[in-house]
């Protein structure tokens, strides 16, 4: 009976500390980019972020991937480039039906410009994408202290011409350079797309949680959700996909924040920048 007891017991404290445990790990894990949990079956979460093929795309609408009528207005002082595909619209001709909306917005520019962190933040994922739409990116993880903002933000930067140098787990500042523009990334045959033009792929996602992991090559924010780009510079919220839909119409284009080639920002105490400098008009 002793014996049970013990056994009992040691069973119990398994179960408490169990939590606790993972939990340390997890938060190892924010710090340093590495030890994420890997591989399994997708949730509801992780299917809306992911968008695989054995994923429902009605996961991913259910959680912001719609379009919401924003555009950017950049300062009047200020040559920035622009978007030439926006956030969400239909890629059902170009891509035979497969994932059907575009996951962030496209601003092509010439090969080689500096891609640069909209914000500070750390890097918590890094992929060679041999074989994704996007190739070659760089994911960002913001605390609520990065953007001001009081969410864990995320931000995507792909399409690079080779694999950035910053290490997981590295901090960054906003305005460093992460990767040159190219146009990695595949097409409709599953090979390197030849006709991409050279262009920085921006995405962004949101969370409560600053836990996240990494499944199938994929940055899965904890119970994360999908926001259109460029409600990031709204800088408050709300910023969720059904909120900027619903704005009026007067308030769907956006200020929009930057920095120049000398390293100034408009405004000057910005904590959120253009992912591209702008020269002074």
């Amino acid at each position: 009976m002793k014996q049970q007891r013990i056994v009992i017991f040691a069973f119990i404290a398994v179960v408490v500390a169990g939590p606790v445990l993972a939990q340390g790990f997890r938060g190892q894990n924010m710090e340093t980019g590495k030890g994420r949990l890997r591989g399994g079956a997708p949730g509801p979460a992780a299917c809306a972020i992911g968008r695989w093929p054995d994923c429902d795309i009605q996961q991913a609408i259910a959680r912001g991937l719609f379009e919401t009528g924003l555009s950017p207005a950049f300062p009047v002082q200020a040559e920035c480039r622009g978007i030439d595909e926006g956030y969400a619209i239909s890629y059902a001709a170009k891509r035979g039906g497969r994932e059907p909306y575009h996951g962030g917005i496209d601003m092509p520019a010439p090969w080689g410009t500096p891609i640069i962190a909209a914000a500070s933040g750390t890097v918590v994922g890094k992929f060679q994408g041999e074989r994704s739409f996007r190739g070659i990116e760089i994911v960002l993880r913001h605390s609520p202290d990065d953007t001001g903002i009081p969410l864990w933000i995320y931000t995507q930067y792909a399409h690079c011409s080779t694999m950035p140098a910053l290490e997981l787990g590295q901090r960054v500042r906003m305005g460093e350079h992460l990767c040159p523009t190219g146009n990695t990334g595949i097409g409709r045959t599953g090979a390197q797309s030849m006709r991409r033009r050279p262009a920085i792929h921006f995405a962004a996602f949101f969370s409560t949680s600053e836990q996240y992991s990494e499944m199938r090559n994929v940055i899965i924010p904890a119970e994360g959700y999908w926001m259109d780009p460029i409600a990031l510079f709204r800088k408050t919220l709300p910023l969720d996909s059904a909120s900027m839909k619903a704005l009026p119409e007067a308030e769907k284009n956006v200020p929009v924040s930057v920095m120049f080639d000398n390293g100034e920002t408009f405004p000057a105490n910005t904590k959120i920048v253009w992912p591209y400098t702008c020269t002074r008009g």
